[in-house]
């Protein structure tokens, strides 16, 4: 099974960081492993503190119920079946855009998480980051399922 390495999240926040450039705004990226363990985190110049937190969390999220946190949105409502969830897990659960699951073979391997915009750039820049994992050489996978 792959795992999320320092050298794969440095691809991911740099992919990521450069939509963010291309879009004029400053972003907070997070990295994290299937377990939703941190791997690493990025702040660009100017990004807003309490994203860090955000970042992270959008990320847990996404691992810990296994789909992008937008999704929660519409179930996170008043009238929604997860109506609350957000109050769960020491608050750490995001219900708004921008941390999306990493899939390998069918397998959640990690996330990312960003904040620091509005939730449609939010998303937009984190799937910058699931393109460059899309396309990550793969296979340069060791016996470990670490990548080489």
């Amino acid at each position: 099974m792959l795992k999320i390495t320092l050298e794969v999240a440095k691809v991911l926040i740099h992919a990521a960081e450069l939509r963010a450039r291309e879009l004029g705004i400053a972003e907070v990226i997070a990295i994290v492993d299937d377990g939703g363990n941190f791997v690493a985190s990025h702040r660009m110049d100017h990004a807003w503190l309490a994203s860090v937190d955000i970042a992270h969390n959008k990320a847990w999220t996404a691992v810990a119920l296994k789909m992008p946190t937008a999704s929660l949105a519409p179930l996170a409502v008043p009238s929604g079946e997860l109506y609350g969830i957000n109050t769960t897990n020491h608050g750490r659960v995001v219900v708004f855009g921008g941390g999306i699951p990493l899939s390998f073979e069918g397998r959640i391997v990690g996330a990312v998480g960003v904040s620091g915009s509005n939730v449609a750039n939010d998303i937009e820049v984190s799937k910058a980051a699931v393109r460059a994992f899309e396309t990550y050489p793969k296979a340069r996978i060791g016996s470990s399922g670490s990548l080489l």
